[in-house]
């Protein structure tokens, strides 16, 4: 019998004692677990006399049902106290300002396309959308490329398998039209397109570019020239001036390629902008467009030689790698 006061003392005061729950609780294992020491009084029984049992047991109990008080009281409050402490760590003022949000911005590329578009229409052009992933036939064939050209060299691309492949030019769009619809034709179109380049700062196996094509009577060459004047003026300022040079192209006839120059660019030199012509009789006859009424011009460009021109870039590589340093330069619109 004396053993139990001295127990339930210990008891008490390491519950007592206890600045935590875990502490708390591992002195109520101590004690009052399964092999705890007031658990284990209980077994002593067995050695004690029969009359002497019934008194052991009662003290036993009382002693337990002390403790196990003490130990709720003291779960209860530290419960409460760890709880305050949490909330009061977590805690926010609500009257400082907020974080501000990272906001998003366009990316470069499509402030490009969008006044591409907005000027092109503008001069009364239709947009219109081809798909990437083209046939053959409308990639090369549609555009009179003989087989085994020496031109189809510089537009080797990835082939999924002998008829369809991905687009190396826009200007792919071109049949698709013809075969659904007679001139008069304005129709322009931007996208990707894909070529199987050695990457380097001014080649990359993706890239983007504008088509633009016209057909209507009596279309010449002054009717592109003019057109390419006023979109150039359109996306550099007033002061562009348009150059035609002699270039092959399969699908125009005569050809050229066509440069701008304004003192807001490169001191004013020839910048090449990209290839043009009117389109090929071979093309129209192709989908019954009558030649001795109908002519037209194309012209197209890369997307991201606009920027480039704009900004003094010179690594094309820089559009496509999603560096945030480069992109965050562009959150103004460029053009």
């Amino acid at each position: 019998m004396e053993i139990i006061p001295g127990i339930e003392s210990a008891a008490l005061a390491a519950m007592g004692a206890a600045k935590t729950v875990a502490e708390l609780r591992q002195a109520e294992s101590q004690f009052l677990g399964k092999n705890g020491e007031i658990t284990g009084l209980m077994k002593q029984m067995g050695a004690l006399p029969k009359e002497d049992r019934p008194a052991f047991g009662a003290a036993v109990n009382s002693a337990k049902a002390r403790v196990t008080e003490l130990y709720e009281s003291r779960l209860a409050e530290l419960n409460v106290e760890e709880t305050n402490a949490r909330l009061e760590g977590e805690r926010i003022d609500v009257t400082l300002p907020g974080r501000p949000l990272r906001a998003g911005t366009m990316h470069v590329l499509e402030q490009t396309t969008r006044k591409i578009k907005r000027v092109l229409a503008g001069l009364g052009f239709e947009y219109q959308e081809g798909p990437e992933l083209e046939e053959f036939r409308y990639n090369f064939d549609a555009l009179n490329y003989p087989p085994d050209h020496p031109a189809m060299d510089d537009q080797d691309t990835f082939y999924i398998n002998d008829e369809w492949l991905l687009r190396t030019q826009c200007t792919a769009l071109q049949g698709r039209i013809f075969e659904n619809r007679q001139p008069p034709l304005r129709v322009f179109t931007v996208g990707r397109t894909f070529r199987n380049e050695a990457v380097d700062r001014t080649h990359n196996h993706t890239f983007h570019q504008v088509d633009c094509f016209m057909i209507d009577e009596n279309v010449s060459l002054a009717h592109l020239k003019g057109t390419l004047g006023a979109f150039a003026r359109a996306m550099f300022g007033e002061e562009v001036k348009v150059r035609f040079r002699p270039d092959f192209f399969p699908f125009v006839e005569p050809g050229v390629d066509y440069a701008i120059s304004t003192p807001k660019l490169f001191g004013g030199r020839w910048v090449e902008l990209g290839g043009a012509g009117l389109i090929h009789p071979n093309i129209l006859e192709r989908y019954g467009i009558d030649t001795q009424r109908y002519s037209g011009f194309a012209f197209g460009l890369g997307v991201e030689r606009i920027p480039m021109m704009a900004t003094g870039v010179d690594d094309l590589r820089l559009f496509l790698e999603n560096d945030a340093r480069f992109l965050n330069q562009f959150r103004r619109e460029l053009l």
